[in-house]
């Protein structure tokens, strides 16, 4: 933790902050007083006329259109701000958020709203608002400075900024008022205000010094003889790790709060396929498998309408924050698609399709792309004046029994269909929800429905067959899923991001190839059609950050579109690679290696390696940082290795395979030393060192035996190969860039599959058997 002695006068205000634990772990026309504006969203107001309107009603974001009519004298991230606050030397408020977080919400109501809070900040400070989403770089920044001086980091961020955007103290969520155990917002800024006063220069100095201290820290760079560090050390150790932090009853890898982690199910695939036959191989796969039954069956599981709510608040999956995140939706769509391809248990393809439904209804844009999320917080009734998180999705006993009167056939007991659904998902008579889990009371009486018992249990409780209960309890959540229907929907944001729409096309489009569904291909390939439309220059080669839905079935960009950050690259590029191989459509072959060199051209470091999360050239970021944690989604720097590596099998530029192994070398030590902070790249230290396997498949697109190889290869999990057809068309895309395909040939007039490595290929083989075999070895 970064130390500034002469601050902690002003840092103390922030160390008696109960409240900052449970938050760090949940997110231009002139102002004007008086004018009438219509609502653009909010937490709770349902009023269509505002007292207030502030410069960022003319902004995209639905993040900063909700705190468009706060009382607060609000600017968009920009040199008008900035320009303010130099020239009338104040100091500035930097809030960062996201359209969809409970606690910005519940900051905005408690201070945002508040005039007397509002009139402060406005004497004392220029207040600026973003919304991360947007600006992953600014948020980054600001945050790594947060984490380094405090206990933790979270949303809303609340910053204080030097006019040349400094920061010198920094926090999460603060109460409006002093409490037993915290400082207040209004204390807070009286007290900053007063050192600004009195203590202007020591500020400056020691923000001078925080800012040297941050730029050492956050350097990551090849250090003398660095090399990539050798795979079997760093995927022992982060199993290892990873199996320590185990929640042996109810999977995942903490006690609570629990987040979804991908990232480290991904690992644990793919050190099941490295040791099948060893007991550690054996465990790897249990810990994933049993973590995402604990989730299916939990309540962060949506069991009515589908989808996953971002994270539990306690150890057993229960009780939700209710937004739903599209890279969760991603993600998880991939996971359990692949522990369906693993077990061959329909459960997991099942819960695939789950996440697939719900995306496709309420996240999906007309035009083709995703949005980015849905909120926690919704009204209870249409006649509510005040939202509250968990409103939409939970339920009373009462309404239960009121939807599900009807009385159960053939059962041991005179039991109705309430009762069989309320045992089989824990709903209680008081609610289910513990008082320690609902610190505002808002989901007193309710209950989140959980998976209590198997269907074997259920059925053996009520003397049922197994069927007849599927069919029962289908029929229930379809009843209570049309009765939610009738409830106010939560706000959505319909911010569509190219980084998050990749991470869903790759949901798609690996589930698709896995489960054998032409339809989730074929949505995923509408949404890259989506991006090449409207996230990308083709004039520049570059992607766009972000574009929003308009009126109607419009489109709409900002007037001055944010470009895109390297998260944005990797994974559409990610996204673009599991598209071909889903599809074998050339063209987003052709798209993923232009969007890699363009990738090279604006983050490549090539003084000390490694991709920075922003380009060079802006003068309002004060660190160019790499990121260096898998966390929610993976980092990019991870994804970027597996990238190259997959870009050179399919253009044979062996430049890439170099750039991989540079950044393995650059992130060695935390590699060799704390694997677990970064499952993803610890999971591409084996793809280097091993060598990815091409498997060729030559043939008809359109043949039978053509199609039994690719369904043979998509059967399988792999995880170090990459697939691409050979069709013939010695004009084609691959042919060009990969000579050796035109030495393979179809065996005996057959489709006929080449295990290649570095581009020298096996015997043929034109058997799936055969090659299922080869694949697993």
């Amino acid at each position: 933790m970064i130390s500034a002695p002469l601050l902690r006068r002003c840092c103390c205000l922030l160390s008696r902050r109960a409240g900052a634990n449970r938050a760090a772990w949940t997110r231009r026309t002139v102002f004007l007083r008086g004018g009438p504006a219509m609502a653009t969203g909010g937490k709770s107001s349902r009023s269509s006329i505002h007292r207030y309107t502030n410069r960022l009603i003319n902004e995209k974001s639905p993040y900063l259109l909700q705190h468009a009519h706060n009382p607060v004298d609000w600017y968009p991230w920009g040199q008008e701000a900035f320009d303010k606050a130099k020239k009338e030397n104040k100091l500035i408020f930097l809030s960062v958020g996201y359209s969809t977080c409970h606690w910005c919400h519940v900051m905005e109501q408690e201070s945002f709203k508040n005039k007397e809070i509002g009139k402060i900040l406005n004497d004392n400070f220029v207040c600026i608002k973003v919304d991360r989403e947007e600006r992953p770089d600014v948020d980054k920044v600001y945050m790594t400075f947060v984490q380094a001086t405090s206990s933790g980091g979270g949303w809303p961020m609340s910053v204080w900024l030097t006019p040349d955007l400094k920061p010198f103290i920094g926090g999460t969520y603060f109460p409006p008022e002093d409490g037993i155990y915290q400082v207040g917002f209004r204390t807070v800024l009286l007290r900053i205000a007063d050192q600004w006063k009195r203590n202007k220069n020591a500020l400056v100095e020691n923000s001078e010094r925080i800012m040297s201290a941050l730029l050492a820290r956050a350097e990551i760079s090849i250090k003398g003889e660095d090399s990539p560090p050798p795979f079997p050390e760093v995927m022992a150790r982060c199993f290892q790790q990873l199996s320590e932090s185990y929640d042996e009853e109810y999977g995942g890898f903490s006690e609570f709060p629990k987040f979804p982690t991908p990232v480290n199910l991904n690992f644990l695939f793919t050190y099941w396929a490295l040791h099948r036959a060893s007991p550690d191989g054996a465990r790897a796969l249990q810990m994933a498998l049993h973590t995402l039954k604990m989730m299916a069956y939990g309540g962060i599981h949506d069991h009515i309408a589908q989808g996953f709510h971002r994270y539990s608040t306690d150890q057993r999956w229960h009780v939700p924050h209710f937004e739903k995140m599209l890279y969760d939706q991603g993600q998880l769509a991939v996971a359990y698609a692949r522990a369906f391809q693993i077990s061959g248990d329909e459960f997991f393809a099942d819960v695939a399709a789950d996440v697939l439904l719900y995306v496709s209804r309420d996240l999906s844009d007309r035009a083709g792309g995703f949005y980015s999320a849905e909120d926690a917080d919704s009204y209870p009734t249409a006649k509510s004046k005040e939202k509250r998180e968990g409103a939409f999705c939970v339920w009373t006993a009462e309404e239960i029994r009121r939807l599900l009167p009807e009385p159960v056939e053939g059962a041991s007991e005179r039991k109705t269909l309430a009762d069989v659904f309320m045992h089989h998902y824990g709903v209680k008579e008081g609610g289910n929800v513990s008082p320690a889990k609902d610190p505002h009371k808002e989901l007193r009486g309710q209950n989140v429905l959980i998976v209590q018992y198997s269907l074997e249990l259920t059925a053996a409780r009520f003397g049922l067959g197994l069927e007849q209960l599927k069919t029962m309890l289908a029929k229930s959540r379809e009843r209570l899923c049309k009765a939610r229907g009738h409830r106010p929907r939560p706000h959505l944001d319909t911010k569509m991001l190219a980084s998050w729409n990749g991470l869903m096309i790759s949901g798609f489009a690996q589930s698709g190839a896995i489960l054998g569904k032409e339809e989730y291909i074929s949505r995923a390939g509408r949404a890259a059609d989506f991006l090449r439309s409207h996230l990308f220059d083709a004039s520049s080669g570059r992607l766009l950050r972000s574009c929003y839905r308009g009126k109607g079935s419009s489109v709409e960009q900002s007037a001055v579109p944010i470009q895109g950050f390297l998260e944005d690259y990797v994974f559409v590029i990610q996204a673009l690679f599991d598209l071909y191989e889903a599809s074998l459509n050339q063209s987003w072959l052709e798209w993923a290696l232009q969007l890699q060199r363009k990738q090279d051209e604006l983050f490549w470091d090539s003084k000390g390696f490694a991709y920075f999360s922003s380009e060079a050239g802006d003068s309002s970021l004060l660190l160019r940082l790499k990121d260096d944690q898998d966390g929610v989604e993976p980092s990019t720097n991870s994804v970027a290795v597996a990238n190259l590596l997959r870009a050179a099998c399919y253009s044979g530029n062996m430049e890439w395979v170099k750039k991989a192994g540079q950044i393995l070398a650059a992130f060695s030590e935390r590699l060799l030393k704390i694997p677990v902070a970064l499952p993803e790249m610890a999971r591409a230290t084996v793809a280097f060192h091993r060598t990815l396997k091409q498997v060729v498949i030559c043939g008809a697109p359109e043949g039978e035996d053509t199609k039994d190889l690719l369904r043979c290869v998509h059967s399988v999990f792999a995880p170090n190969k990459v697939l691409m057809l050979a069709d013939g068309d010695s004009t084609g895309f691959l042919y060009h860039h990969l000579p050796f395909l035109s030495s393979l040939e179809r065996k005996d007039g057959k489709a006929t599959a080449y295990l290649c490595e570095n581009f020298a290929c096996s015997l043929p083989v034109t058997s799936s058997q055969e090659l299922r075999r080869l694949l697993l070895l």
